[in-house]
């Protein structure tokens, strides 16, 4: 959440001319319900299978693509090394504060943020980060919010 996943992904597949899709809205879409509601309807073991099964129908369903992927979707269900099995996984490693900023003045838009204080925000974030890394450690290329696209490019597809 909040390290440009979305942005990095719509330019790449611009820059490329190929599909992009932003599997927590193609959830949204396929569910008719939003994440928040899945969550609250189904639970978070729902909604995990559920996203499993949507990347896989994506990578089925299309040849090339590129996708911006929730920030738990690499942790779950050995989704990672299925991402890296069918494709280039990028991992956009960006700074705790850098997040905490974009987060905290998004929160009234984000609703698992919404209700926490800053200091809670701080903590959620630190929290995720340190159960994820490892995971996030995983992909194919790793690079920092400060890259250029050209860069990207560059990095995905001559490492």
């Amino acid at each position: 959440m909040g390290t440009g996943k979305t942005h990095w992904g719509r330019q790449l597949s611009q820059k490329l001319n190929i599909p992009f899709f932003d599997l927590d809205e193609k959830i949204t879409e396929l569910a008719k319900k939003s994440i928040n509601e899945i969550f609250n309807d189904e639970g978070e073991e729902y909604f995990r299978l559920f996203e499993r099964d949507t990347v896989h129908m994506i990578t089925e369903d299309h040849e090339t693509f590129v996708m911006a992927c929730g920030g738990g979707t690499p942790c779950y269900f050995n989704n990672i090394d299925y991402m890296n099995r069918k494709g280039t996984t990028i991992w956009i490693s960006t700074p705790i504060d850098t997040i905490f900023g974009r987060l905290v003045k998004e929160k009234t838009v984000r609703p698992l943020l919404k209700n926490l204080s800053d200091d809670q925000i701080k903590s959620y974030i630190i929290k995720k980060f340190s159960d994820r890394k490892i995971f996030y450690e995983q992909a194919d290329v790793i690079v920092d919010e400060t890259i250029t696209l050209d860069q990207l490019v560059e990095k995905t597809f001559h490492a």
